[in-house]
This record gives C-alpha cells, structure tokens and sequence, in this order.
C-alpha cells in the first residue's frame, strides 16, 4: 500500500505537468485567427467589462502567469504577453476571468485569498510538527502537523472551482469579444482543461500524502 501510495503522490502531477506542457507546447506554436497577443486580449476582455482600473504587467518565467487581486494587476509571462499563439490567448483569459470574479465578489476566490497568509505560515511549519511527531513518538506533535496540512489541502480544494470557474468566463468572454474563431476554441479548451488538470493533480497528491502519513504513524504505534 505504501509504495502504490508513493507511486501515486509522485507520478500524478508528473502525469499532468507533461499534458500542460504538451497542450503549451503545441498551441504555442498555432498563431491565433485574430492576430492579436495576450495582452491585447487580456486588455479588451477588461475594458468590455469596464475593468479600466485593472492593469496588465509582463513578469519573468514560463506560464507564471497570474491575477493580483490585492494590486488589482494581471502578470503575464513573457510567451503568452506578447505572443500570438492560440496559447497566449487561452491563459490570458483565463487570467481576465479571475479579475471578473473579483469584480463580482466570487466566493470561492474570496476564500482563498483569506486562506493565502494562513497557508504561507501553516506550509511552513507542518512539517516541522510531522517530523517532531514521529522522532519522539508524539502524537499531539504529529496530529497537529496533519491539521496544519489539512488547511493547506483546504486551500487546494477551494483552489479548484476557482480555477474551472475562470477558465469558463474566459472562454464565454472570448465569445462574447469576438476573440476566437471555431478552430481556436478547440485549442483554446485543450490548453485550459490542461491546466485545470495541474489543479487536480495537485490536490490528490496532497491529499494521499496526508493520507500516507496517517498510515504509516497508526503501523508504527
């Protein structure tokens, strides 16, 4: 059971690194029918939506894009700001749909972003407490270090309609816009689902990996 356990926890998002960077790579590389970059159609998904007040930025890094709701800023990443491709277009809408949902006050985008400074302290330390736990066989130690986890798992869950949710206004924003023919909508849903999928991924092996831990703590006690 362990091994089939930590086969799971490492090959999962492995699986789902390679069909985002597949469906990337592939979508990178088809120029969009419009002609126009990820900018431009972050720019004018914003302005249709009177979301003058949210401004566009170009950040280092390869599909690091992402939505600053505190900054109210849209970070691009160098391929999908100023690219052409049917990718560029596919990611910068799904980026645009974040800002909406922060127009509109989405719930779940308000959750998460409530549950960001409480991640960045509990990530840091579970470990410590897991780790403690099982050295000197303290349960309370070890216990608490699964709940300190468990908050970040919750984070994760709460990540995923965030993100299926912003990926679906943004391809009804691209129709809406006019911004992407019959042929770019197929590549356009291949590389977002894709994403989604890197989502996915991640919370199961999060979520077998408390599960492990638990296991192997009740075989060791």
């Amino acid at each position: 059971m362990d091994l089939l356990l930590i086969f799971l926890i490492i090959f999962i998002p492995i699986i789902a690194q390679i069909k985002i960077n597949g469906a990337y790579k592939k979508y990178s590389k088809v120029d969009n029918s419009m002609n126009i970059t990820g900018k431009d159609v972050a720019r004018m998904i914003l302005d249709k939506n009177d979301l003058q007040n949210i401004t566009i930025g170009q950040i280092g890094g390869n599909l690091t894009d992402h939505y600053d709701p505190s900054k109210k800023n849209i970070n691009l990443s160098q391929g999908i700001y100023s690219d052409k491709s049917v990718a560029s277009v596919a990611v910068a809408a799904h980026e645009v749909g974040h800002a909406i949902q922060d127009k509109e006050n989405y719930g779940f985008l308000r959750m998460r972003t409530a549950l960001v400074p409480i991640v960045n302290i509990t990530s840091g330390i579970a470990s410590y407490f897991v780790f403690f736990g099982f050295l000197f066989e303290a349960l309370n130690l070890f216990y608490i270090g699964i709940a300190l986890l468990l908050v970040g798992l919750l984070f994760q869950l709460v990540t995923l309609p965030v993100e299926f949710d912003a990926s679906r206004r943004g391809i009804i924003e691209l129709k809406k816009c006019g911004l992407v023919s019959t042929t770019d909508e197929v590549g356009t849903k291949k590389v977002l689902k894709a994403a989604a999928l890197t989502y996915v991924a991640g919370f199961l092996a999060m979520a077998l990996q408390i599960i492990r831990l638990i296991l192997i703590n009740r075989n060791n006690n």
